[in-house]
């Protein structure tokens, strides 16, 4: 099965360059945002990633764009389906209105409507099928093979990741001496395109991944060996919500992820708060991960050079709401980064290395 075994060609820094080629005429890049406030606090020099200020507020669309520039006429003719919470659709959705391609996506019955309406709005045809991404994934394979689309997998696609990898090359270009990378983890494509591209450029460049506490396939099948599916997970966060490991980032995580982290529902919400203040910036869940992560590894982290990744920015309103009414919260978002602004740092935290 290829959600097990990938026996197939690996993405190269190669394929990353070329990529960059393809997806330059359409993408800008991102912003690398050096955030002081977040030195204070952690320890460290950090820097955050602002993939969410792409044209669909995610990362995933440079991989969207470099797989469906690559299709063949007989491909491009047939359509594309695929499967998705939200971000990768709206990538295969954005490229396939830039390409002309007809695009089909299946998304879980409880999607973030925020995503269902902006894939609808750039013309692909959303149907909600199943109660979560895996269930959503399922039907779309069937669908596929019945009807004759091109499917492509949210992950097990070299030029997915090819694409995403150009964020990293983004980095390294602008930040030669970072030291530590820390991605999210949903399927994997994103720390996948990180270790392929920036340890290519600096081999002693580390990447972390995150996942949440409630969906941890890959942190449990890295940890454990073999494939760990999940009969269930619950994680607000959408864009690592997924209950399945595959094949392909698997592979290219066991080989080159230096190391996977945990962080609750509750870490991701209070960073995105702190993100929203420190850096002025909008996190999904998914998006305020690494910045999660980096709180609990700041005793690992003290006096080094960090790139938080903030994979996206495509947050409800109504979850928006939900994470500020919660006073207790917010005042301790507040606090940490007064605390750190007068000195007081965090517990565990080491003072921050002067820039």
């Amino acid at each position: 099965m290829p959600d097990q075994v990938w026996t197939g060609p690996l993405p190269t820094v190669h394929d990353v360059y070329r990529a960059r080629q393809v997806i330059a005429a359409h993408l800008p890049r991102t912003p690398l945002i050096h955030a002081p406030a977040l030195d204070r606090l952690l320890g460290v020099r950090v820097y955050v990633k602002c993939e969410n200020t792409l044209p669909t507020g995610a990362f995933k669309v440079r991989g969207g764009i470099n797989l469906l520039s690559r299709l063949s006429p007989e491909e491009r003719r047939r359509g594309v389906i695929t499967a998705s919470t939200g971000n990768h659709g709206q990538s295969i959705a954005y490229a396939g209105r830039l390409l002309g391609i007809r695009i089909v996506i299946g998304a879980p019955r409880e999607s973030n409507p925020l995503k269902v309406a902006a894939m609808r709005a750039l013309g692909a045809e959303v149907i909600l099928e199943g109660r979560d991404f895996d269930e959503a994934r399922e039907w779309v394979e069937g669908t596929a093979e019945r009807e004759g689309y091109r499917y492509v997998h949210s992950a097990n696609e070299p030029l997915l990741i090819a694409g995403v990898g150009t964020a990293s090359l983004e980095v390294m270009e602008e930040l030669p001496d970072a030291d530590v990378i820390i991605a999210p983890i949903g399927a994997g494509s994103g720390a996948c395109g990180h270790c392929i591209a920036a340890k290519a450029l600096s081999p002693r460049v580390q990447v972390i991944g995150v996942q949440a506490e409630g969906a941890p396939p890959v942190y449990r099948s890295l940890k454990e060996g073999g494939m760990v599916h999940l009969d269930r997970m619950e994680t607000f966060a959408e864009g690592v919500a997924t209950r399945v490991p595959f094949a392909l980032p698997i592979t290219i995580l066991r080989r080159h992820l230096d190391d996977i982290v945990l962080v609750s529902d509750e870490e991701m919400k209070l960073a995105i708060l702190l993100l929203a203040e420190a850096v002025r910036q909008t996190a999904e869940g998914a998006g305020a991960a690494s910045t999660a992560a980096a709180l609990r590894l700041r005793d690992r982290l003290g006096g080094k050079t960090v790139v938080l990744i903030l994979s996206g920015g495509n947050i409800t309103l109504e979850t928006l709401a939900e994470i500020y009414r919660d006073e207790a919260r917010v005042k301790r978002a507040a606090g940490l980064l007064r605390g750190a602004a007068s000195g007081a740092r965090a517990p565990g935290t080491a003072p921050a290395e002067r820039t």
